[in-house]
């Protein structure tokens, strides 16, 4: 039968009484060897390897950014090219709405 948590010690300092444990790898842990990560309270291990996924997720999304960037910024210079073009074609006449050519 599992001891209770007033029972536990830190994974890490044998002397202490865990508070918490974490849930990814279900070791228990005193105060100072647990923080908060999105809601949860996570040991320095399991806090890295959380960290890297989120820098390792988050290091792609400015090449989504930029991409999306020059995508607007290119089919803005083509649709102002060519309302230009389409404008140049007009006769002079069509602004003032004669049709003397």
């Amino acid at each position: 039968m599992n001891a209770p948590l007033a029972r536990r010690r830190c994974w890490s300092h044998a002397t202490r009484e865990a508070v918490s444990r974490c849930p990814s790898c279900k070791k228990f842990y005193c105060r100072e060897c647990v923080t908060e990560h999105d809601g949860r309270l996570l040991c320095v291990t399991c806090l890295a390897a959380a960290g890297a996924a989120t820098v390792k997720r988050t290091g792609t999304r400015w090449i989504v950014w930029m991409t999306a960037a020059i995508a607007g910024l290119l089919i803005t210079f083509f649709l102002h090219a060519t309302l230009g073009y389409v404008l140049e074609k007009l006769p002079p006449s069509w602004g003032r709405g004669t049709d003397d050519e």
